[in-house]
């Protein structure tokens, strides 16, 4: 029996949704893409084509957000996507390199041990050693193969990177080539080449980028979503995709419990109530989108496997208290102090307020 993927590919997963939209697509294509950008910003935010066939959003916010940044791509510049954890930085990048490239799988992961091989090229020593210097004992990156054959490389979490391997960067995005000193020879960008690079800067262990690698990006900001009604639309969205997948033999999680957990970390992000009416201290963490859907899929799973399937607070408490108390010593101070000041006296709340009182004690 084949195993089910626990997370297919992008370019698998809309494989139906991409095939549709190049069947329809007559726009012009830059160099080396797969769609037009308008096929692509079409994939990302969704619609129904002339023929009735629908597209399933994958990002929902601003458009023109997209439109910059898939515009950004069809020029020499590199695109960074910045914005806090949970913004969607990584979903984002892996479909535009879906829809433009047809294939994610060039990918270099940022982290403080990224070496310059990773970026460039490293030996496979073996034939090194018995050839000499060579092609064949040359191991190419991502970035050397995406050169090569035109097509786009992410770059996750580009601010790891220790800086002065960042700056490795700066010829491949400038000049377009990259250079093999020990063959005296050279790599070449081709058409349809470019990074996609992302960023935040509310971890710890993060390098600033260089001013001259800074010029080589255009940025675009992803941002939280701006109302509850378009968060909660995004949890509710993800949950369910990701529970399919994950195959949790539970009902499909209430509006009002979804709506619950999103005004809670809408509430304690912005530092003031939904109403205006009571300022709060706010937590270390981000509380973000990325992590409601996190805590959301642990309550279903608690629910599934030691419930009755209906997901209910005492499911949410656990995972609500973990994502709000970071930092033990003052997040607990501020989550009590929420606790009592507005989950309490909030109509409808008790519920909550008993369970994340028990797991807080």
């Amino acid at each position: 029996m084949t195993p089910t993927l626990l997370r297919p590919h992008a370019e698998d997963l809309y494989a139906e949704e991409l095939a549709a939209l190049k069947a329809v697509d007559s726009r012009p294509k830059p160099p080396g893409w797969q769609l037009s950008p308008w096929a692509v910003v079409t994939y990302l935010l969704g619609g129904k084509l002339d023929n009735g066939f629908e597209i399933e959003p994958k990002y929902i916010g601003q458009r023109r957000l997209m439109e910059i940044a898939v515009a950004t791509l069809a020029t020499d510049r590199a695109l960074l996507l910045l914005g806090v954890p949970g913004t969607a930085k990584s979903w984002v990048s892996e479909h535009l390199t879906a829809a433009i490239s047809g294939h994610t799988n060039l990918l270099v992961q940022g982290t403080a041990g990224t070496a310059e091989d990773s970026l460039r090229y490293s030996w496979n020593y073996a034939r090194l050693l018995a050839e000499g210097p060579s092609l064949g004992a040359l191991v190419p990156s991502p970035l050397y193969k995406g050169m090569e054959t035109g097509q786009l490389v992410r770059i996750e979490e580009l601010t790891r990177i220790p800086s002065d391997v960042q700056d490795t960067l700066l010829t491949m995005l400038s000049e377009k080539v990259l250079p093999i000193p020990e063959l005296s020879t050279e790599i070449q960008a081709t058409q349809g080449f470019n990074v996609i690079a992302t960023a935040n800067d509310r971890d710890r262990g993060v390098n600033e980028l260089s001013s001259a690698l800074r010029r080589r990006f255009n940025a675009v900001v992803l941002p939280l979503p701006a109302t509850l009604a378009e968060e909660v639309h995004i949890v509710q969205t993800r949950v369910a995709k990701q529970g399919k997948a994950l195959q949790l033999p539970v009902e499909a999680p209430a509006l009002e419990q979804i709506s619950r957990l999103v005004t809670v970390f809408r509430e304690l992000r912005a530092g003031v109530t939904d109403n205006g009416k009571t300022k709060l201290k706010s937590p270390t963490g981000t509380l973000s989108t990325g992590e409601a859907i996190s805590v959301m899929n642990a309550g279903l799973a608690l629910a599934a496997y030691f419930g009755d399937g209906t997901l209910r607070a005492h499911d949410l408490a656990a995972g609500l208290t973990g994502a709000v108390i970071k930092d033990p010593a003052p997040d607990r101070v501020v989550w009590l102090e929420y606790l009592e000041t507005v989950v309490k006296e909030r109509e409808g709340w008790k519920d909550l307020y008993r369970a994340c009182r028990e797991v807080v004690e």
